[in-house]
């Protein structure tokens, strides 16, 4: 029986894949195998050393301290694209809420006191104030082609205009996916300039903060949008304020509002409603349930930060999963040891990922504890997981 705590409301569809005879699921457990959660600020918790797995209903993973858990060959999941359709839904409002003045306009009329006639001249009087304009024709810049980029770039191609997207690190699976309409920029300061919209789809790094900036904004049309739903901290607030009063930027629609920003009235601030929908928090929580469902009955890892892409079939083995530094001779190691004990080694696969590796090794026996130990003994192993036989 496997324990998992949440620490947050986890959409029950995500629940459902969980099979109780299999897994007790509590916002209190002792000694938990796993942990599910959304947006709980893990930082400052005391994780119970029988945490073999943190799966994330969402795509960001700020709120876990990841580096930590990789020293304890711990892997973080998360649930990358889940989200997509629903950020770029609210990508696409942000785009309107912008270039239409909407969010003014409404406070303007919701001020009125007139009515009758007088409200309607009242009305007609005002709407000149909140001239907008139109996307069509309109260069939109998108920083960051993952899961969501992609779909707001082929959103905003859909609605006739022009997309400049950069990532340097677009892999091939979301190249596919982009339209060939698409220009690629080759730096940062290329996708700014001439832009009339640029909208930010990457997580919140040391190398991605404050990637929005006055050099950068000033590289816009005049009287240009932006759009934040990404992560705090990636928009130098401070430069955004400035480019709004001097005309730079005709407004800044934001996830992520701070007391400055709330008091500017070319500002739109939500509060932090980018997966805010039914469907998303079902799909994340399903995707991340799957994931630490596979990794801790089969070891099995995808869709983790921290631990390399590692998927094996079950054969009719015994399946033992090692997490360990990546240095030479790993491997042989843990084959000398499985060689050493008299059994054969029917399957093997190791991948890694920066400083960390991973192995699944599938045995034609049960090993014994004397093995595991001494494979646990090895320098640089962090875990090692004895997962028995594969249920036929």
């Amino acid at each position: 029986m496997f324990k998992i705590l949440t620490l947050n409301n986890i959409a029950v569809e995500g629940l459902r894949r969980l099979p109780r005879d299999k897994y007790e699921v509590a916002s209190e457990i002792a000694h938990p195998d796993a942990i599910l959660l959304r947006s709980h600020n893990m930082h400052d918790m005391e994780i119970p050393g029988t945490v073999a797995a943190i799966g994330r209903a969402g795509a960001g993973t700020n709120n876990i301290p990841v580096e930590k858990m990789s020293a304890r060959g711990v892997p973080v999941f998360n649930a990358p694209g889940a989200n997509a359709n629903a950020v770029k839904e609210l990508v696409i409002a942000g785009l309107l809420l912008g270039a239409r003045n909407l969010c003014a306009a409404n406070r303007y009329v919701s001020e009125l006191t007139e009515s009758g006639a007088a409200l309607s001249k009242a009305v007609e009087a005002g709407k000149k104030q909140y001239v907008g304009f139109e996307l069509p024709g309109k260069t939109i810049g998108v920083i960051g082609l993952g899961a969501i980029g992609v779909e707001v770039a082929n959103a905003a191609l859909g609605l006739g205009m022009k997309v400049v997207g950069f990532d340097p690190k677009i892999t091939v699976r979301n190249a596919w996916q982009l339209s060939s309409g698409v220009e690629q920029a080759d730096t940062l300061d290329q996708l700014f300039q001439h832009a009339d919209f640029v909208t930010c789809h990457v997580p919140l790094l040391d190398a991605t903060k404050g990637i929005v900036n006055a050099s950068r904004l000033a590289l816009m049309n005049n009287g240009a949008v932006l759009i934040n739903f990404a992560r705090g901290g990636i928009v130098d607030d401070g430069a955004a304020l400035a480019a709004l009063d001097s005309g730079k930027l005709h407004a800044y629609v934001t996830d992520f509002p701070t007391r400055e920003l709330l008091d500017h009235p070319k500002v739109v601030a939500l509060p932090h409603l980018g997966a805010s929908t039914g469907e998303a928090e079902s799909n994340c929580a399903i995707m991340v349930a799957d994931n630490v469902r596979d990794y801790l009955e089969n070891g099995n890892v995808r869709h983790s930060v921290n631990f390399p892409e590692a998927r094996l079939p079950r054969l009719d083995a015994w399946r033992i999963t090692v997490a360990n530094a990546n240095v030479p001779n790993m491997v042989g190691q843990i084959s000398t040891c499985i060689a050493a004990a008299e059994l054969n080694i029917e399957d093997l696969l190791n991948k890694s990922i920066g400083e960390l590796a991973y192995t699944i090794v599938d045995v034609n026996a049960e090993p014994a504890t004397e093995l595991l130990d001494k494979i646990r003994a090895i320098e640089g192993v962090l875990t090692l997981r004895n997962l028995g036989k594969a249920v036929t």
